[in-house]
Parts: structure tokens; C-alpha cells; sequence
């Protein structure tokens, strides 16, 4: 079963969510940035490898949020969403992207109404569930 990450920065009533280059099946749609987890990597490793590789910095890992499991091409996977603190918000000092056109700061309800790759829809209800129980 493969597995992946989803990365979520939740801050100030908005969530961090990045626009694929237009390459492959998901190509041009808006996701939870993440990746592949490879073989021997532990939740931790993969997600400070994945985000120095998309947006050149260094993240601090916190709190698994939720596990998901979707088909990708007929084959099973398994989707771990962790919490994530970018160490700014790339907005005055931008992110240098190697895998996305684009990213943003969005409020939770935006999600559902842009076109959002399946596998982060598959989790979406339980990452907005986190994202409200953290700013009480």
C-alpha cells in the first residue's frame, strides 16, 4: 500500500494550501502540500523532506491529525495528515516553489469550492474539524 503525507499549517483563522504545476493526473489542482513517504522514512523525516524540496525551508512537525485511505489507479493508499509551522508565512518573503504554480492562505469553507485534489477532500472534514478545535 503506498503511503502519503498531507502538511497543515493552520494559523490566524486561515490553512496553507498550494497549486500543482500542471503535470500529472492532478496537475493544476489545489492540495494539502505533501508528498510520497519513501521507503525507511518515518512520518517526521518525510514531512521536513517534503517541504524543504516544495518550498525550500525548514518546517517544525507537530501533532498527527487524522489518517485517510484513497484509490489511486486502482491501487489502495494510505493518506497521514500532520500539523506543520512553516517557519513565516511566505508572503513577504516568498517560498521558492519547485513542484506548485501557487500558494495561499485560505479560510476553511474556501476549500470545497476550489478544485481540490480527491485525496485531500477525502480528509477535508476531519482537518477542519482540528483547525476549529485549535483556535478555541
Amino acid at each position: 500500500m503506498s503511503r502519503s503525507i498531507a502538511c497543515i499549517d493552520y494559523r490566524d483563522g486561515k490553512i496553507f494550501i498550494a497549486k500543482r504545476q500542471m503535470t500529472g493526473d492532478m496537475g493544476g489542482r489545489w492540495e494539502f502540500p505533501g508528498g510520497k513517504i519513501e521507503d525507511g522514512e518515518d512520518l517526521e523525516t518525510a514531512v521536513i523532506r517534503e517541504m524543504q524540496e516544495e518550498f525550500g525551508v525548514t518546517v517544525s512537525v507537530g501533532r498527527k491529525i487524522t489518517t485517510g485511505t484513497f484509490t489511486h489507479r486502482d491501487k489502495p493508499c494510505t493518506l497521514d495528515v500532520l500539523e506543520v509551522h512553516f517557519p513565516h508565512d511566505g508572503m513577504t518573503e516568498r517560498f521558492v516553489l519547485t513542484e506548485h504554480t501557487d500558494y495561499n492562505w485560505v479560510a476553511l469553507d474556501e476549500i470545497p469550492k476550489l478544485n481540490f485534489v480527491d485525496s485531500d477532500l477525502s480528509v477535508y472534514e476531519a482537518v477542519k474539524k482540528w483547525c476549529e478545535n485549535e483556535s478555541k
